[in-house]
């Protein structure tokens, strides 16, 4: 009894899983997952071995199981073409599947500054995508997207406060330490200016990235909750080991 008692003493603590919150903020809900990148594992995920994208959570959620693993809490990670391959910037367990793009261009994305998150294991960055070009640091998984919402604690200039195009958000955001990755979704229909000032004022992040728009969605497998919809391209989530 004894030795059973020391051994699970000596045991090490089981990582924290990311908890969803319902945040208010200026009149409007958001959906927040803070995710603690030095105890929780934050993945990429695109298509499977044979290049069939997964196209949605259940579908990554099934692979994880063969790892002995679930996927924890997920979102749709950037903007994708018809046959879901990403429009950016694209790198999935060091491998780059897609190439920067730098140039100014139609539709959110093309909204300069656009960024890259870059996750670098315990920490990661949101990168300007010119900045990231110029000298691209080593990501493990990197996906690129646009606009950016908050660029070294200031707004996207493009962004006005009296804008009417409002539409259910998703977007991410990093803690200034880089510890410390956000996962949002708005719960109802907010402008850009809306959005960005979420991750500035209420979350206090000094750089966050815009994911897409109408088509966002969240998977928390501790509320149960699963979005459903279209299928998508990448897709960013947390690993939680049985």
């Amino acid at each position: 009894m004894w030795k059973a008692l020391l051994m699970l003493l000596m045991a090490p603590a089981a990582a924290q899983a990311a908890e969803c919150r319902s945040m208010v903020f200026d009149g409007a809900s958001f959906t927040a997952c803070p995710v603690d990148l030095e105890t929780e594992e934050l993945r990429l995920w695109r298509a499977d071995a044979s290049g069939a994208p997964y196209g949605s959570f259940r579908s990554v959620d099934r692979a994880l199981d063969s790892e002995g693993a679930r996927l924890g809490v997920a979102m749709n990670a950037g903007m994708y073409h018809a046959d879901r391959s990403p429009v950016g910037l694209y790198t999935e367990d060091g491998v780059e599947e897609a190439g920067i793009v730098t140039s100014e261009g139609p539709g959110n994305f093309g909204m300069l500054p656009n960024g890259v998150l870059c996750l670098q294991g315990d920490r990661a960055r949101i990168v300007e995508s010119r900045a990231f070009a110029a000298d691209p640091p080593a990501c493990r998984y990197a996906t690129q997207s646009g606009p950016m919402l908050v660029i070294g604690g200031a707004l996207h200039p493009r962004f006005l406060p009296d804008g009417t195009s409002t539409y259910v958000r998703n977007g991410a955001g990093v803690s200034a330490d880089g510890r410390t990755l956000w996962l949002v979704i708005s719960d109802a229909r907010v402008t850009f200016h809306h959005f960005a000032r979420f991750f500035r004022d209420a979350l206090g992040t000094p750089d966050a990235l815009y994911l897409d728009g109408n088509v966002s969605r969240l998977y928390d497998s501790h509320s149960g909750r699963h979005d459903a919809g279209m299928p998508m391209g990448p897709i960013i989530g947390t690993v939680e080991r049985h």
